[in-house]
């Protein structure tokens, strides 16, 4: 029970070990020690061999305990931990392993209590691998995610382990560093991290162990300001402890432990895994892929269908003096590409085939070569296909030309094919959408998307409804069977025109043929205020707005003035005007006062940056400030008196 117990000694990365006193039934104390077992065999002085006979314990028994035994169990995944004893006694017949004391010792003095112990054992704990965590580690080197591990184990423990989740293997020329070595290669003579030193390290760097939370706190750090390569490293850390909320909140994205995670570690990560396992955040990285995807699918088919009808609509104007695409012809696209084709293109599930690709740079570009060559290449195939039926449809379908039509004339099958036409491609275009790099079979994955087919049928058979049954209010006439069948050729080929574009290579594009780029450090620092200002210049920036302020309050105030000498000439009522013009005068006199203040401080700045000792002239804005302020007050005060018997007067 706790109340048993007199004194503890917690556990932290400092120590790495536990210490419990307690009373002994006879007097005295006995203190208990358990913790990592190389540093509870250094506080040893004596064991009990093998016949349970009490022995001299040295430096070089230590030595010999960690090859023959730690080592070999560290290599096989188990965790050594050291227990060891010492006791307190008050008579003046104590044995060798044991301390003479009168009273209570010094607690306080941890140094001196915890040592000279008597080593009792060392025991090895199996902390088992998770079996799918070895497959979850490999899906994320697929994903070009790299996995180091981090540990307080010792170091034979955490290689172990790491090559039995597959982040080293025996081939690989990775760095497995303690925490000691690893501060050893980063720091320089002064004890400080230098990046240049921490650039050498952590490229090839996969375990570390016997490590502190600092250490992972500067590894973090580390590779977050790192300048090797042109795209910032994206870090991801995990944690559970109190001491891992420094790292968490350093990293780009923390993961706390739900169930064993603290409180700190949960408020100082951004995702939390509420099993506590490792594939949680594949899921994760799966998710986060498929939420980008989704929008760059979407921008690529509202892309081409805006850029398409915008032409459409511009030359149609200059061409035929009329769209061939009305506006609720226009209203019901814009319903398909935004509500409609949203809800399909975002409801895509993610897919393992999405841990195929390398992870996105921080400055790569929202829309890719590839997306853009997909956006002008479908616009390409459809204003051919539009522009074709606008001029030359009626001759091929053998029908009355929509062009040049009085205005009240009833709806066109010309214009309706267009329109049909139109939708169609629209509609087929949507699911070239759904692969946005490069991919030759779109249709893998359509059936296990209900959404997205069910979106499509419905709008298709909308489509059917509008045409022949819209009428006027949709500027529609009824299609024949014939003319329904091209306008879904014309539709269809827009499957056959995307396997052609995808034929062309990408890399042939010039890189310059994207959108919207840029590094996101540069955008936060382009809108945050520039700090590099002295303090003078901002409070002349706050001067100048507050100048801005008042002269638009002084503005108002004189239209108010005029405005009621106006209200006064049209309403029949006495009135002095000598007030009237009273005020218009103070005004301008306060106006001209901050004219001259704002001079005043102009010279006053200037002068600033030459001598301290011109300082001075500040003073003469406030000064006029105040003069004008107090003239303000006394026409105001006098105005007032006016007013208040301008107002008893009865109408």
């Amino acid at each position: 029970p706790e109340e048993k117990l007199h004194k503890v000694y917690t556990f932290n990365s400092v120590r790495k070990s536990m210490s419990t006193v307690i009373r002994l039934p006879n007097g005295g104390f006995r203190i208990f020690t358990k913790g990592a077992s190389e540093i509870v065999l250094q506080k040893c002085t004596f064991i009990f061999g093998a016949n349970g006979q009490l022995e001299r314990f040295s430096a070089a028994d230590a030595e010999r305990l960690v090859t023959n035994v730690i080592e070999p169990m560290a290599c096989y995944g188990l965790r050594t931990i050291g227990i060891a004893y010492k006791d307190f006694v008050c008579s003046d017949e104590a044995h060798i392993n044991q301390e003479k004391c009168n009273g209570e010792p010094n607690w306080d003095d941890e140094q001196f209590i915890v040592q000279n112990l008597t080593a009792v054992c060392i025991v090895g704990i199996e902390d088992p691998v998770r079996p799918e965590v070895p497959e979850a580690i490999k899906q994320c080197q697929k994903a070009g995610i790299t996995v180091r591990m981090v540990t307080g184990d010792n170091i034979n423990t955490a290689r172990s382990i790491s090559q039995k989740c597959g982040i080293i293997r025996p081939q690989d020329d990775f760095l497995v560093l303690e925490g000691k070595e690893f501060n050893a290669r980063i720091r320089d003579a002064n004890g400080e991290v230098q990046q240049n030193l921490l650039d050498k390290v952590w490229p090839r760097l996969r375990v570390l162990a016997r490590s502190s939370p600092t250490d992972k706190y500067t590894l973090v750090k580390g590779i977050i300001d790192s300048k090797l390569h042109a795209n910032r490293e994206v870090v991801a850390v995990t944690g559970d402890g109190t001491n891992d909320g420094p790292a968490l909140k350093k990293a780009d994205v923390g993961f706390a432990m739900g169930i064993a995670g603290t409180d700190v570690a949960k408020e100082a990560s951004d995702i939390i895994l509420t099993d506590d396992n490792f594939t949680s955040i594949v899921k994760a990285v799966m998710w986060g892929r498929n939420v980008y995807d989704s929008i760059a699918k979407f921008l690529q088919f509202q892309l081409t269908v805006n850029v398409v009808a915008v032409i459409v609509a511009f030359v149609g104007a200059c061409a035929i003096e009329d769209s061939p695409l009305k506006a609720v012809q226009m209203l019901w696209v814009n319903l398909i590409m935004d509500t409609l084709a949203s809800l399909a293109l975002a409801t895509e599930m993610p897919t393992s085939a999405l841990l195929l690709r390398k992870p996105y740079g921080r400055t790569k570009p929202l829309i890719s070569r590839t997306m853009m060559k997909n956006i002008i290449g479908h616009a390409i195939y459809q204003l051919i296909i539009v522009f074709t039926l606008l001029f030359v449809g009626h001759q091929i379908f053998d029908i009355d030309s929509g062009m040049y039509a009085p205005l009240h004339s009833p709806p066109s099958q010309h214009f309706t094919i267009i329109f049909n036409t139109f939708v169609m491609m629209t509609l087929f275009n949507e699911i070239n959408a759904r692969k946005i790099h490069g991919e030759r079979n779109i249709f893998e994955g359509l059936l296990t998307n209900p959404v997205f087919y069910s979106i499509l049928v419905v709008t298709a058979a909308s489509q059917v409804v509008i045409v022949q049954f819209g009428g006027r209010a949709f500027s529609t006439a009824p299609l024949s069977l014939d003319q329904w069948l091209w306008c879904l050729f014309f539709g269809a080929g827009v499957l056959v025109w995307g396997q052609c574009i995808t034929t062309i290579p990408t890399k042939k594009i010039p890189k310059t043929f994207t959108w919207g780029s840029g590094n996101p450090e540069d955008l936060d620092a382009g809108g945050s205020l520039t700090e590099d200002t002295s303090r003078g210049s901002i409070s002349q920036e706050v001067k100048r707005t507050g100048q801005i302020l008042w002269i638009r309050g002084l503005t108002r105030l004189q239209t108010q003035v005029i405005g009621g000498e106006l209200q006064d000439r049209l309403i029949p009522v006495p009135y002095s005007k000598a007030a009237t013009d009273e005020a218009i005068r103070v005004v301008s006199a306060f106006r001209s006062g901050m004219d001259s203040r704002k001079n005043s401080t102009a010279d006053a700045s200037g002068a600033l940056g030459r001598s301290a000792s011109k300082r001075v002239p500040l003073l003469h804005p406030n000064a006029t400030a105040s003069t004008s302020a107090d003239v303000i007050k006394d026409a105001t005060t006098s105005n007032d008196k006016k007013n208040s018997a301008h107002n008893e007067t009865p109408v």
